[in-house]
């Protein structure tokens, strides 16, 4: 198993409480597919650096998880096709 890092930020027009959920169902995806959840950081409402798709704002977390490459692979595309995710970065942890 591999460590990766993981940075999403949601919507700012949504719920903390939605977004939570959110974070919450990421972990459980890592989860169900033989990951597991080292450690989980909520940010909360952060400003942008720049303006991405007329948004200065957005929910910031960060999860820690070890898994396979297609753990890895299957977040980066459901993370890809959900509209209250502005951005998603998985990184490759250094050992």
């Amino acid at each position: 198993m591999r460590s990766y890092e993981l940075m999403v930020i949601h919507r700012y027009d949504m719920e903390e409480s939605d977004v939570r959920d959110a974070v919450a169902e990421i972990e459980k995806a890592i989860t169900d597919r033989e990951g597991t959840v080292k450690e989980s950081n909520f940010w909360g409402k952060r400003r942008f650096a720049y303006e991405i798709d007329h948004m200065t704002e957005g929910f910031y977390a960060v999860i820690t998880f070890d898994g396979d490459v297609a753990l890895q692979e299957t977040l980066d595309h459901s993370l890809g096709l959900l509209d209250s995710v502005v951005r998603h970065k998985i990184m490759r942890k250094s050992k």
